[in-house]
């Protein structure tokens, strides 16, 4: 994700902000712009309701928000809504259909983190024109999540069934997240890497299943038609095959093709968020082979020709990053290597994500 800069007073602000350290400006993000901008209360108006800071010298129209419900409630969210909109939540939140008790325990504080990471996806979707901005007033788009807790004898199993995505809470723990990591033999496991994997599974559906793309898919990730539960069953009793790194992103990818889509799903969205997060601070890298610095391209405004052209600067970028994080005596933040299969999938998801709908004989 890019970096932003309050448009009050031009200080660098951060994505979760809600003030300028700077300028003491309060801030929020508006979805229709997909900026974080400098807002004060709209002179006339009811309170609570916003414009952007000295609006009066913008052109065009004045808009007015409120802020998300969310925010005002539980000090957890940074988006506005359009003061017209039925809906109190902003497009993030009215995307989450249950919640845990927030009065127990840290709840609230596992709740606030989750929503975090969502935001955070929300974003890269809306760049990539997966999900809308523009929504009919009320109306929210894109998946339905739940972020749920264990109950006695009912765990919660995180995951995507029908445009529903549920996610155990626990996760938002730090210690329990770690637990599960080495206990699954899972070397990159987030909250945001969650919500981007079974964001794949939901994207598979409209995309390839309803995008008539099945014969294109199976070339490409096998016949998803064989049995899902018993790979699974079979995945995690077994592990994954010897060479597994010379077709896949990851282990968990040679469970079954939709898994492997939505390994690859995830991981080419890890892409486009670091490479746009590198480009805003003007990074300069030197690509293998050759000795020129070359400008770390915004993947959001490149054309799909040009998928290689970010791959070329993802492998340099990744090895800084690592280098960075063992100087600071931390892991690798990006523990993965790339082999000619795995860059042929990510390509597929790159031309699925940026072409239209094609015919399918199969579908």
């Amino acid at each position: 994700m890019r970096t932003f800069r309050c448009d009050h007073c031009g200080h660098a602000l951060f994505f979760e902000n809600v003030q300028c350290l700077l300028c003491g400006s309060d801030l929020a993000f508006l979805a229709h712009r997909l900026a974080l901008c400098s807002i004060e209360p709209a002179p006339g108006k009811p309170a609570g309701c916003w414009q952007r800071k000295s609006s009066s010298r913008r052109s065009g129209a004045k808009r007015f928000y409120r802020l998300c419900a969310n925010h005002t409630a539980h000090q957890a969210c940074n988006f506005a809504v359009p003061v017209d909109d039925p809906n109190e939540l902003c497009v993030s939140c009215r995307q989450t259909r249950l919640l845990p008790d927030l009065t127990l325990g840290d709840n609230h504080q596992r709740w606030y983190r989750i929503e975090v990471a969502k935001r955070r996806l929300f974003y890269t979707l809306a760049k990539l024109r997966l999900a809308s901005v523009d929504i009919p007033s009320g109306l929210s788009d894109g998946p339905i999540f739940e972020f749920l807790a264990d109950q006695p004898g009912q765990a919660v199993i995180t995951g995507h069934v029908n445009g529903v995505i549920t996610l155990n809470i626990a996760e938002a723990d730090d210690a329990e997240r770690v637990r599960r990591r080495v206990e699954l033999r899972e070397p990159y496991r987030t909250l945001l890497g969650h919500l981007r994997h079974e964001s794949g599974h939901y994207y598979w559906d409209k995309l390839i299943r309803d995008g008539g793309r099945l014969e294109s898919f199976r070339e490409i990730f096998g016949d998803e038609s064989v049995l899902y539960r018993e790979a699974l069953d079979t995945y995690y009793r077994s592990g994954a095959p010897a060479g597994w790194q010379d077709n896949y992103v990851s282990a968990y990818a040679t469970a079954h093709p939709w898994e492997d889509w939505a390994e690859t799903w995830a991981h080419y969205l890890h892409m486009v968020d670091l490479l746009e997060t590198a480009s805003s601070y003007n990074t300069k890298v030197v690509v293998p082979g050759d000795d020129n610095e070359e400008e770390v391209t915004n993947p959001f405004e490149t054309d799909k020709a040009e998928f290689m052209q970010l791959v070329d600067q993802w492998v340099p970028l990744t090895l800084l990053v690592n280098s960075l994080n063992r100087s600071l005596g931390q892991d690798d933040a990006y523990p993965f290597a790339l082999s000619a299969h795995a860059l042929e999938k990510l390509k597929y998801v790159h031309d699925v994500i940026h072409a239209p709908p094609q015919p399918d004989s199969r579908a």
